[in-house]
């Protein structure tokens, strides 16, 4: 039995490192199958898997240290504390930090970055896993390190909460997290939790659903939209329009995946824009696809099923 001792510092209540209801506590145990109780003034981790505990300890020490600096971990936080803990290995970044460049590794991810850097607005067309937000994710962090903007504004429409987003429970943060959480997996992996939860404090980094981009005028800032393809005709409008001086902006959607019963304003977008200087479009296929080499098969496969069934309602038609 592997065993782990963690000092409960005086500053810090019981509460705030295991939880409300102990949930945190719960949520680790099962996890990683060890136990956790609270003896006098430490914690006490006890497990037969040496790693599992190795783990939790980490985990709880690094929950510790940023409670102690005066932030107290919503749950979204502290999923991220403990997958980024979790990982064994830790894949290939595409943004490298030491170096503060962004690396393509597919053709089309190489036309992407030119186009990010030879233009003001960029729209990003293709399939899951082409790294349409990740390498924006990481061109946007370059720019900031290098002051070339003051600050990074991420957003996405919440479709599935459509006009119930205010009679959600919570506070905006807690109604928009689900969906707002691909946004921050990438921000995270180039400056890590600590330096995303401090910057996100001071307003350097912005999340926030589309709807709360209305009526502001974005100064200074490299703004991303993702999920594109979900925006209506207004909302497209009124997100393009909220770009100001010294701005960046790049929108992302996959048009195969669109949500929304009206049509896309990314869809209508490609039309009314591709003739102007200083927008580009780029578009990403398959082929640059960099998950799982499964994920490049299963969008082939639902490429040709949707196909098929296109040409067969053509048929019936006729």
């Amino acid at each position: 039995m592997n065993l782990r001792r963690i000092s409960i510092p005086s500053d810090v209540a019981v509460v705030e490192i295991l939880g409300q209801y102990d949930n945190k506590a719960r949520y680790l145990r099962r996890r990683f199958n060890v136990e956790i109780n609270v003896i006098d003034d430490e914690i006490r981790i006890k497990g037969e898997d040496e790693k599992s505990v190795n783990t939790v300890e980490k985990i709880l020490r690094e929950v510790i240290n940023i409670t102690r600096e005066g932030h107290l971990l919503d749950w979204t936080e502290f999923e991220y504390i403990v997958e980024e803990n979790e990982k064994i290995e830790k894949p290939e970044e595409v943004y490298k930090k030491s170096v503060g460049k962004v690396k393509a590794k597919t053709e089309g991810q190489r036309k992407y970055l030119e186009a990010i850097e030879k233009n003001d607005i960029v729209f990003a067309i293709g399939p899951a896993g082409t790294g349409k937000t990740y390498l924006a994710s990481a061109v946007a962090v370059d720019y900031l390190k290098s002051g070339r903007v003051q600050r990074i504004v991420l957003t996405r429409p919440a479709v599935e909460a459509g006009e119930k987003l205010g009679f959600l429970p919570g506070d905006l943060t807690e109604k928009v997290d689900p969906y707002l959480r691909p946004l921050y997996d990438a921000l995270i992996d180039m400056v890590g939790i600590e330096k995303f939860i401090s910057l996100r404090e001071k307003n350097v980094i912005e999340i926030a659903p589309l709807a709360y981009m209305r009526g502001r005028t974005l100064n200074n800032a490299f703004i991303i939209l993702d999920e594109a393809q979900n925006t209506t005709y207004e909302q497209m409008k009124m997100f393009l329009t909220r770009m100001g001086f010294g701005s960046k902006v790049i929108v992302n959607g996959d048009i195969t995946q669109i949500d929304i019963e009206e049509q896309s304003g990314l869809v209508i977008a490609q039309e009314i824009l591709k003739d102007i200087d200083g927008i580009a479009f780029v578009y990403l296929t398959d082929a640059d696809v960099v998950r799982h080499p499964l994920v490049k098969k299963i969008i082939r496969a639902y490429d040709s099923f949707e196909k098929n069934k296109k040409e067969e309602k053509l048929q019936k038609r006729r």
